[in-house]
């Protein structure tokens, strides 16, 4: 039995992970805030601790003791730009500075995102070698908290997850695209463009955050390893294939501790809303392409809006740069290589989980 301690775990992917610890009979510990929903934790058998990951004396406290730390807490949309920062950034230094305050530190497993990693090029899968190339704050944000961990490398041993694009049972994200299906045989697909992405199912990702804490490689000092820390430019590219002259360069050789989660299927958009439709027994559904005015034109409403009514609001002009940017692609080579990492499981099985889920909740 190992002594745990997950962050964010009232959170979509957080909770995914504390029932898998909990279930093969982790002593497990979440760190949430006080106005964190903690209703489905409670059957679990576990320890709630309350604070927040921007705060360093809760952090402290909660990691004192643990033989792994699972970092998943962070911040997706916000109506303040800073608050990206202070959550994906701040969050993981206080972490980190708490795993290296240990006398014996604990395996930090600290889950990022693609978008600190970039979209694909010419529709070139992203490895683990190459330059991350961010196009949002929250890109940007994520970017910047994977660096934090890396200043502790020499101190902790710490491995980085990027998941794509995440779905399964209790994704309030990913519930409005099934909702617009389910309701209305509407899938608005960004751009005009045939767009591919790399998904991964919550249950899935989960099987890798367990392996990596197992046996996952580890950020290794600068110092070290002339290829420890992706090669940043200190502030974000557009690709060139987005129409800018600057090119991503491409190391020979994995950056050790990251690791890519997905699976070998990456469809088109406008395919996964066939696949949700179909997992919803709906015979047709109704492509919308918008072009990128259009989107512009929503996400900078529905920005002002978030705006005046001081509530985040998911498609918003920062996620507008997301959705514009191209496909999202990345590679579970390294994953598969050195992990074992497989993902068995067709995506659209894991559609038809989820949308069952979905209905038998009554969320749709």
């Amino acid at each position: 039995m190992a002594r745990v301690l997950v962050t964010g775990a009232s959170g979509f992917i957080g909770f995914h992970l504390t029932e898998a610890l909990a279930a093969r009979g982790d002593e497990v510990t979440c760190l949430v805030r006080r106005s964190s929903q903690v209703e489905r934790l409670r059957p679990l058998g576990v320890r709630l601790a309350y604070g927040d990951v921007t705060d360093a004396a809760s952090v402290l406290t909660a990691v004192r003791g643990q033989q792994t730390v699972y970092h998943v807490a962070g911040c997706i949309v916000s109506v303040r730009t800073a608050e990206f920062y202070r959550a994906n950034t701040l969050g993981p230094q206080n972490v980190a500075v708490a795993c290296a305050a240990q006398t014996t530190p604990p395996v930090l497993v600290q889950v990022s995102s693609l978008a600190a990693a970039g979209p694909a090029c010419h529709g070139r899968m992203r490895t683990e070698a190459d330059r991350p190339i961010q196009v949002s704050h929250y890109g940007r944000s994520k970017r910047a908290g994977e660096r934090a961990a890396e200043r502790f490398a020499d101190r902790v041993p710490i491995t980085v997850v990027r998941p794509p694009i995440v779905i399964g049972e209790a994704d309030r994200l990913g519930l409005e695209m099934f909702r617009m299906i389910d309701r209305f045989g509407l899938h608005l697909v960004p751009g005009l463009a045939r767009y591919h992405y790399s998904i991964i199912h919550a249950a899935d990702l989960v099987n890798l955050l367990l392996l990596a804490a197992e046996r996952g490689r580890r950020l290794q000092p600068a110092a070290q390893n002339g290829h420890a820390a992706p090669l940043d430019v200190g502030r974000s590219l557009t690709p060139s294939c987005l129409g800018r002259s600057e090119t991503p360069s491409y190391n020979t050789m994995r950056t050790p501790g990251y690791y890519f989660a997905a699976g070998h299927e990456h469809p088109a958009y406008a395919d996964l809303g066939r696949m949700i439709a179909a997992a919803l027994g709906r015979r047709r559904v109704l492509l919308l392409p918008t072009s990128r005015p259009v989107m512009w034109a929503v996400a900078a409403g529905t920005h002002l809006l978030m705006k005046i009514r001081r509530q985040p609001l998911y498609f918003n002009l920062d996620k507008f740069e997301e959705a514009s940017a191209g496909s999202w692609l990345c590679s579970p080579q390294a994953a598969e290589d050195e992990l074992g990492f497989r993902v068995d499981v067709p995506l659209s099985e894991r559609i038809r989980q989820t949308a069952e889920w979905y209905r038998r909740e009554k969320w749709l």
